[in-house]
């Protein structure tokens, strides 16, 4: 976030701090300068999404294909251009900053539902100046440019240091961003992401001299100066009255401008006449209302200080290696080989979450595009908590007896203050033990393999699914997995819910991110776009559940864009709610999709279809169809994708009746008898 104002202040206040710049011309000066160097650009990813992301649909759960498409094509510009790209996301969210945290998403809360009440009057899309970047979009954006080649890096302190740091030490030519905390951190220049023209590589450097030049101060004066403003680190609130004393004593103080940009001049007033020491620092501590923690101040100018450097302000610091070994010291892990493999999987992006967890038992969601109105659907953080118990046992069973029983969740839900964490229970997920971690993580041979798939299936309570669902194209399989986990979830979904799921998979199939973004909806239904939001956090969940058992699944199978499309998931859940033929809902492609397997056996199959036994679908309530709409269960395999099996049942019957949502044991056990026996090719639709 950075410090309130300040980049707006620069552009409007201090034209000369604004600089165009042509990045290709600066990468062919630093080829001359450093030969033996290739002109790199450190970008901080997490101040880049929103930007990146230019699909026109951003409602209904994401364009993945599209996104993804816009980011191939950001990447070949600089690449063109010579320029190595270097992306930071960020890893952790530190205690001194989770109270801005969780401002930001109660705030965020409030757009969201902003967002839904448009919807329903509208029934149309939101324009552009209500954006809320879909669910999920810096999780999958990091695995999208992993998977482009690029080198990306989550971080284990906040991203913005980390960004400052590896362009200072690795000479990098610019820092790409939009955050105005690189105007304060002295370290290599600090280029505007909103500025940005990809077509020509020109947008504008801020220049921290020219900023210091206008306010009168020294580069060493600016991190007491952006915590003298408000950031991250000290709250605006206990700092009025210290703005009120240096607006009253300001010579400085202009009409013509507004009030933050008088107090940023005032402050800098201030401050350029305070002898720079760390008594002059304890002095301002003492002054400003800081409650109980006096080193809130200290805490804000040494979180600007990068490896290597001094302050006037305060003594020598404890270095990031310090401070990081400090780290290893207190995590709930104690097996110090499975804490280093988490750590560097978590550095290059390549787990998710499963550090977070192993160092301090803590983990955190971010706001989902949900409807606080609709009380038949729970919040995703709700929804997928078993799942995460699950997750929870297999990653601190090595813990048993020790400090962790718990696991801190920071996540987002209507309904949840976010005033603490909640304290969840890890659950075993196989009755009878949960699998030593040491032996899933470092284990090799085909039972361990086996034991991995299973284990991941059984985070989602279908251990007993394996050789139906080894059967499938991975990401399908994947997807399986998660819409079985949903339906016994949630008791409000429907046979048209389930329809509009299995039709999106399929007919996804072969399209590209232009056919994607031609298609066009003539509405929007937001119960819809709360769902399409549910189904994209499941993907987070089976990426966590994937990280700590071992890797069953190549974490490229469970990605939103080889499965999910937000319009085309709106367009078949409105054709599958309005009740719409077989054929119109599968895109005229039915004849093809309906090759009988003879040959695979009943090991390559997964009876997803008879998923719809869990939206209360049953024999008493099938009519009889007519000889055009009389079908075979569907045993097939549409080209080169799974074995589905049972597609589409009775589409002119409605549900009569849905799980409850606190299932007995034998339920349980009944639901996973339906979904894993397969039928005879033969049997047709009226004895589902």
């Amino acid at each position: 976030m950075g410090v309130k104002g300040l980049q707006g202040f620069v552009e409007r206040v201090c034209p000369d701090a604004c600089r165009t710049v042509d990045l290709r011309e600066m990468a062919q000066k630093h080829c001359i300068d450093h030969p033996d160097s290739p002109p790199v650009i450190v970008v901080d990813a997490m101040s880049c999404v929103r930007y990146w992301y230019t699909p026109e649909s951003w409602v209904c759960g994401g364009q993945w294909r599209e996104f993804l498409a816009v980011l191939e094509d950001f990447i070949k510009a600089f690449m063109a251009a010579g320029i190595r790209l270097v992306f930071f996301f960020d890893g952790v969210v530190e205690s001194k900053k989770r109270d801005e945290w969780i401002k930001r998403r109660l705030q965020n809360n409030k757009e969201i539902a902003r967002v839904f009440q448009f919807i329903k009057t509208h029934r149309k899309e939101p324009g552009r100046e209500m954006f809320v970047i879909p669910s999920a979009l810096p999780t999958f954006t990091r695995f999208a440019l992993k998977s482009l080649g690029q080198k990306t890096v989550c971080t284990l302190q906040e991203a913005d240091f980390e960004v400052a740091s590896y362009g200072l030490q690795h000479n990098c030519i610019g820092i790409l961003g939009q955050d105005s905390d690189y105007l304060i951190y002295n370290t290599c220049p600090y280029f505007s992401i909103g500025k940005l023209c990809l077509d020509r590589l020109v947008t504008v450097m801020y220049s921290r001299e020219d900023l210091c030049r206008v306010l009168g101060l020294s580069l060493t004066h600016l991190p007491l100066f952006a915590c003298l403003l408000g950031n991250d680190v000290v709250p605006e609130n206990l700092l009025e009255g210290f703005w009120h004393k240096c607006l009253v004593s300001s010579p400085c103080k202009n009409n013509s401008y507004n009030r933050r940009t008088n107090i940023l001049f005032a402050v800098a007033n201030y401050i350029s006449k305070v002898p720079r020491s760390y008594s002059s620092l304890k002095h301002l501590e003492d002054i400003l209302p800081l409650g109980s923690d006096k080193t809130l101040l200290y805490r804000g100018v040494e979180s600007y200080l990068l490896p290597g450097q001094q302050s006037p302000w305060i003594p020598p610091k404890v270095t990031s290696c310090q401070m990081f070994s400090l780290q290893q010291e207190t995590a709930i892990c104690q097996d110090k080989e499975i804490f280093q493999l988490a750590k560097e999987q978590h550095v290059q992006s390549e787990n998710y979450t499963i550090f977070n967890i192993l160092s301090k038992g803590e983990i955190e969601c971010s706001n989902s595009l949900e409807d606080e109105s609709d009380t038949e659907i729970p919040g995703q953080a709700l929804i997928y908590r078993p799942a995460r118990q699950h997750i929870y046992s297999i990653l601190l069973e090595s813990g048993k007896g020790g400090a962790c029983s718990f696991v801190k969740e920071w996540f987002v839900y209507f309904g949840n203050p976010l005033q603490h964490p909640e304290l969840i229970q890890p659950v075993q997920p196989i009755p009878g033990g949960t699998p030593n971690l040491k032996t899933l993580w470092f284990a090799k041979g085909p039972d361990v393999e086996k034991q991995r798939y299973s284990t991941f299936l059984a985070c989602f309570h279908l251990h007993d699914g394996m050789e139906y669902l080894q059967g499938l194209e991975a990401p399908v399989a994947a997807f399986c997995c998660l819409l079985v986990y949903l339906m016994m979830q949630v008791s409000s979904l429907s046979m048209e819910d389930l329809n509009a799921f299995v039709a999106l998979v399929l007919c996804l199939k072969g399209k590209s991110a232009a056919e994607l973004a031609s298609l066009q909806l003539a509405q929007v239904d937001s119960r819809g776009v709360h769902l399409g939001a549910v189904i994209v956090r499941g993907l987070s969940t089976l990426l966590m559940a994937n990280s700590a058992c071992g890797f069953p699944f190549r974490m490229d199978d469970l990605m939103p864009w080889q499965v999910f499309d937000g319009k085309l998931f709106q367009e078949k859940y409105q054709q599958s709610h309005r009740g719409c033929s077989l054929e119109e809902l599968l895109e005229g492609n039915v004849e093809s999709m309906e090759q009988v397997i003879q040959t695979e056996g009943e090991d390559s199959m997964f009876l997803l279809g008879e998923a719809y036994k869990c939206t209360g679908f049953n024999t008493e309530n099938v009519k009889l169809f007519s000889e055009a709409e009389k079908r075979n269960v569907l045993y097939y395999v549409p080209s080169n994708l799974v074995a589905i099996n049972t597609l589409l049942i009775n589409w002119k019957s409605s549900p009569s009746s849905i799980l409850t949502s606190q299932m007995t044991h034998e339920r349980d056990l009944e639901i996973k008898e339906i979904l894993f026996h397969p039928y005879p090719s033969h049997r047709e639709t009226d004895g589902i």
